[in-house]
């Protein structure tokens, strides 16, 4: 299956070729300062189906609760978060669903696992079904 998105302002695209992804809530409060929300809606595919098609993202690195690398993209225009490659993860990119065309931010309406329920906010349950994940991994 072809996945593909974009920024709001279609600087950036990309393209992913995939025949399944893992849907994935991150509930951490490094995605929460990402997003300005309370989580990030992920898909995460393999690192080598991942191709930017059209312009080039600028990046910011943090280091997680892992100690090691977050490399968040973003588009410089209109500063959508787009991807995040993670070190403690490395064969995979993961995907900000809001970024994906074709309606593909509902994820399939269904999420397979929450990350980082630790820090998820009182207000919110965990979605029936998820993998609850009190940190990652």
């Amino acid at each position: 299956m072809t996945l593909t998105g974009s920024c709001m302002c279609g600087g950036i695209t990309y393209a992913v070729e995939a025949d399944t992804y893992l849907s994935a809530l991150c509930h951490c409060t490094d995605c929460q300062k990402w997003t300005g929300g309370a989580f990030t809606s992920n898909a995460v595919v393999p690192r080598t189906s991942f191709k930017l098609t059209k312009g080039t993202p600028n990046t910011y690195d943090v280091v997680g609760n892992s100690g090691k690398v977050n490399k968040h993209s973003f588009c410089p225009t209109c500063g959508s978060g787009l991807y995040t490659e993670l070190e403690v993860m490395p064969d995979n990119t993961v995907i900000k669903a809001g970024t994906l065309d074709g309606g593909e931010a509902n994820l399939k309406g269904k999420i397979d696992i929450e990350f980082y329920v630790k820090d998820r906010p009182t207000y919110l349950a965990a979605v029936e079904g998820a993998k609850q994940e009190p940190m990652f991994g």
